[in-house]
């Protein structure tokens, strides 16, 4: 499977967020899916030993929005779109400090938007939660704010 890049400072995959998550997803072509394996540390439970709901929603919605990434070109701006809705469904509690996987696959997209999909998931492949979401190509001057030009050299593979 391809890694995907990731960026230095998302709460999610930030490389260089003290406070951040990490993760890690990668192009499973052949199911059509971006995949994560996680272990959520204690620190974002909500009570202890499971995670808080809006840290799930967070890995939930960077993992559909990752999966327009799949068939495009990761390092290209269209890959690089935003949540405008997002619909969690909490199925169960999501334990802390065991072994998840997160995944995430494309609905329908065009040009400018997409539907995607996302669950997280336990070892034996319960599922504790889901989304769906719609993403969006963000305005031009969206990237001059976030200063993208300097910034686009932080979004790479990075090495484990």
């Amino acid at each position: 499977m391809e890694k995907q890049p990731n960026s230095r400072t998302c709460f999610v995959c930030g490389r260089q967020n003290e406070i951040g998550m990490k993760v890690s997803w990668f192009n499973d072509y052949e199911k059509q899916e971006v995949v994560a394996e996680i272990n959520i540390r204690e620190e974002f439970n909500s009570y202890p030993g499971f995670v808080h709901g809006g840290i799930v929603s967070a890995i939930l919605d960077e993992t559909a929005g990752r999966a327009v990434m799949l068939n495009s070109d990761m390092n290209s701006l269209d890959c690089l779109m935003v949540t405008t809705r997002l619909e969690v469904k909490y199925r169960r509690p999501t334990p802390t400090q065991q072994p998840l996987t997160a995944v995430g696959w494309v609905l329908r997209q065009d040009s400018s938007r997409a539907k995607v999909a996302a669950e997280l998931r336990l070892p034996d492949g319960t599922v504790t939660a889901s989304c769906q979401a719609t993403v969006v190509h963000p305005p031009e001057e969206y990237f001059k704010m976030w200063n993208w030009e300097e910034e686009q050299k932080y979004w790479k593979v990075y090495d484990e």
